[in-house]
């Protein structure tokens, strides 16, 4: 097989996508078959790889169910989701993806992760998410506020974590109760929010499917630094999908899915105070993570890159 033949397949490949009406599926099925053809020509895979490799996203696409996605946990392990997340955020610039700080101090985002597969349970302020208990029981409160310091009253927060053994309700439906560790809370009229859970904990990636085979394979470990997913949301502004990850947790610097920024580590303070307790509904002593989460006013033209979040 010659260059000019393997060029030739190339050009009449991205040539048949002509009549493609939508212009930017067009752009991007183009932009697919010249880099995924220049990764053959590049790495000159043995038709036993080829095959191997089809069998390879052949069983990831068999693995995943409504409540287990294994072509995001892919995404993730590989990097491509906090790439995308940071490309769509307005975090990274051209040749910097890995700059470190959002736009006008707004709070960074991180992946989506794939235990995202359920809705969460509508909730009050103050509630308790962690039903089945055995943690260390904590309270979460802050504020979601506007680029400017504005409190955004009434916005909304999509929380949801691991249990303190390390799963999420999906993996256990046989322990946990369906809406474990999840909540949708609803910010006071100061932008003010707050719940209990449990202190999340350090937990392993799902490795029984394709991608535990590939971390193997590739000798990675599958561990996550312990966190709690956020997604927050309000008018007039861009949602931003994030963690909290706790400060001295383990794997804060080798986290399997790439996700950690330092703007995002969070201190679980020890805290021994009756009377707070007593306001929050919790036993004392407890931990307390105090943040806020700071939103960008939306622009003019963001709304289709802002709907794949919320």
């Amino acid at each position: 097989m010659t260059t000019e033949f393997t060029t030739r397949i190339t050009e009449a490949v991205v040539d048949s996508l002509d009549g493609t009406a939508d212009p930017r599926l067009r752009e991007l099925l183009a932009a697919l078959t010249r880099h995924l053809h220049a990764f053959v020509r590049e790495t000159e895979p043995t038709t036993a790889e080829w095959e191997r490799a089809i069998a390879f996203l052949t069983a990831t696409g068999q693995t995943c169910t409504d409540t287990r996605q294994e072509f995001v946990l892919l995404s993730d392990v590989l990097g491509v989701s906090m790439l995308v997340e940071t490309i769509n955020s307005g975090e990274g610039d051209e040749g910097d993806e890995h700059r470190s700080e959002a736009p006008g101090g707004v709070t960074e985002s991180t992946v989506l992760g794939p235990f995202h597969m359920t809705e969460s349970p509508v909730r009050e302020l103050g509630a308790d998410i962690d039903l089945v208990g055995g943690g260390e029981p904590c309270v979460i409160s802050g504020r979601v506020l506007s680029r400017d310091g504005t409190p955004l009253p009434g916005a909304v927060l999509d929380v949801w974590q691991a249990s303190a053994d390390g799963y999420y309700d999906v993996q256990q439906p046989e322990v946990q109760p369906a809406g474990n560790g999840r909540g949708l809370f609803t910010a006071d009229t100061e932008g003010r929010f707050w719940f209990r859970t449990c202190v999340p904990s350090p937990y392993p990636i799902p490795t029984d499917g394709p991608v535990g085979d590939l971390l193997r394979a590739t000798a990675r470990h599958p561990y996550r630094p312990a966190h709690i997913h956020f997604i927050a949301s309000a008018d007039g502004h861009t949602p931003v999908t994030t963690h909290i990850f706790v400060a001295g947790s383990d794997h804060l610097d080798s986290d399997a899915v790439f996700a950690v920024k330092d703007s995002l580590v969070q201190d679980f303070t020890e805290t021994d105070d009756p009377s707070l307790a007593r306001e929050f509904g919790i036993p004392n002593p407890f931990r307390h993570a105090r943040f806020d989460l700071v939103l960008n006013v939306r622009t003019p033209g963001s709304d289709a890159r802002d709907s794949g979040r919320v």
